[in-house]
């Protein structure tokens, strides 16, 4: 597990430092611990933890995720990312994936948990990378730059679409040099299917164009809040069923929940634990809907009264049982 790393104290600035500030502290440390002049102690571990802080502070986006984990944590204390991190984070797309030019070894694990290639900022964009649109530009015009943003929708909403209201988070510089929030409201179609990992693009709501040059796209990547019932996995859903022991030894019909809503499904006789039953066609539509599986789970009955204890007891010498038996 990663420690968590104080930027702030790393670098000597106050958390909310001006770029300017950060910029000045950054060449001041970097002068004083470069290895090939300095004659601190540790000066090679330094001037990499120097490096790895401006790496983050110096860019108003990632600065305003690292921001977000609050200033509670101490340097030091083990540290595993949030599990909504990067949620709701409107990003250029240079910056989107900008943990994918870096190698993960160059700086620590708390760094890569965050920004490296396996984190939800470290994942590379196929769309156009900067201001022009990647070779769009003209003559005094340029298309805005694409914008990016991690959502997390019900699976629910996934399989029935709709219109939803979303707020993301867009940070920016200020005019005083120091990074701001904007929270952003949008109105957004999700169509009907939709899978993690899929992106949504909302034509014309990136950065502004330059010289009369159009605006660039705004991509929406789609995740899946966890949900109290069902897994996913593309299109695919699964359930794990809980059943009674009379219900796999002896078959049964019980009512199984969908995301469309709750069917009959026959189990089997002598069903056992782990067994997995397909409804064909119930997982989320699509040109090829998914299908949903059914996990039986067996729950035993608690023996918590004298009549319950009697048919246990009952069982255990006229049922000619070994659990252990191979």
């Amino acid at each position: 597990m990663a420690t968590y790393k104080d930027y702030y104290q790393i670098m000597g600035v106050a958390r909310d430092a001006s770029q300017d500030e950060i910029k000045r502290a950054y060449r001041r440390l970097a002068r004083k611990f470069h290895p090939d002049v300095s004659k601190e102690a540790n000066a090679e571990e330094k001037f990499k933890e120097v490096q790895e802080a401006n790496e983050v502070l110096k860019d108003p986006q990632r600065r305003a995720a690292y921001d977000q984990l609050g200033s509670n944590w101490r340097a030091g204390q083990e540290f595993r990312p949030p599990p909504d991190w990067g949620r709701d984070f409107e990003f250029s797309a240079s910056s989107f994936g900008g943990g994918a030019h870096i190698n993960d070894g160059d700086f620590s694990d708390f760094f890569a948990s965050l920004f490296g290639q396996r984190s939800p900022f470290g994942q590379p964009f196929s769309g156009r990378s900067g201001p022009g649109g990647g070779g769009r530009a003209r003559a005094f015009a340029a298309a805005g730059e694409d914008h990016v943003a991690k959502i997390q929708i019900d699976l629910e909403d996934a399989f029935n679409g709709g219109a939803h209201t979303l707020e993301l988070k867009a940070p920016q510089l200020g005019d005083d040099g120091r990074v701001v929030v904007h929270p952003r409201t949008l109105k957004v179609t999700i169509p009907a299917g939709v899978i993690e990992g899929q992106r949504i693009r909302l034509a014309g709501q990136g950065s502004p164009g330059v010289g009369g040059g159009p605006a660039g796209d705004l991509y929406l990547e789609i995740g899946f809040r966890p949900h109290r019932l069902f897994t996913a996995d593309g299109r695919d859903i699964t359930l794990t069923l809980p059943i009674a022991p009379w219900e796999a030894a002896l078959g049964a019909t019980v009512q199984t929940p969908t995301l469309a809503g709750p069917v009959d499904l026959r189990i089997p006789p002598n069903a056992k634990a782990g067994q997995k039953m397909r409804l064909k066609g119930r997982g989320l539509p699509g040109p090829s809907a998914g299908d949903q599986y059914v996990v039986l789970k067996i729950v035993l009955p608690p023996a918590d009264t004298p009549r319950a204890k009697e048919l246990y007891e009952q069982m255990q010498r006229e049922l000619p049982f070994d659990p252990r038996a191979e």
